[in-house]
């Protein structure tokens, strides 16, 4: 698509992990202030594509240079990795059953 490309200030490079950042703040701030369950539910959406913006990119925070295609970028993967499988058992273990309906 035109325009999402690579975004550049100047010579230096705007990594996506920059926008996954603003996204959280964004995120955290409307759930201060918006507490209906639709919104709850489109800012969850937000959250885990913000937070998935920051764990991709791991390694360049690590490093805090752009590794992300060397042998160190494997760290980024590993840790992506590990962070959704924790994530996702957790969700698995902790959801509360759904109530069965039964008719009469």
């Amino acid at each position: 698509m035109r325009g999402l490309g690579n975004v550049q200030v100047g010579r230096v490079h705007i990594h996506h992990y920059i926008w996954g950042i603003l996204l959280l703040i964004v995120v955290g701030a409307c759930g201060l202030v918006e507490r209906t369950p639709v919104w709850r539910t489109w800012m969850g959406l937000a959250f885990g594509i913000g937070l998935a913006l920051v764990v991709d990119e791991a390694a360049l925070l690590i490093e805090l240079k752009d590794v992300y295609w060397n042998r160190q970028g494997g760290i980024s993967i590993a840790i992506a990795i590990i962070l959704i499988g924790v994530a996702g058992s957790v969700l698995a273990f902790t959801r509360a059953p759904h109530a069965e309906t039964t008719t009469r």
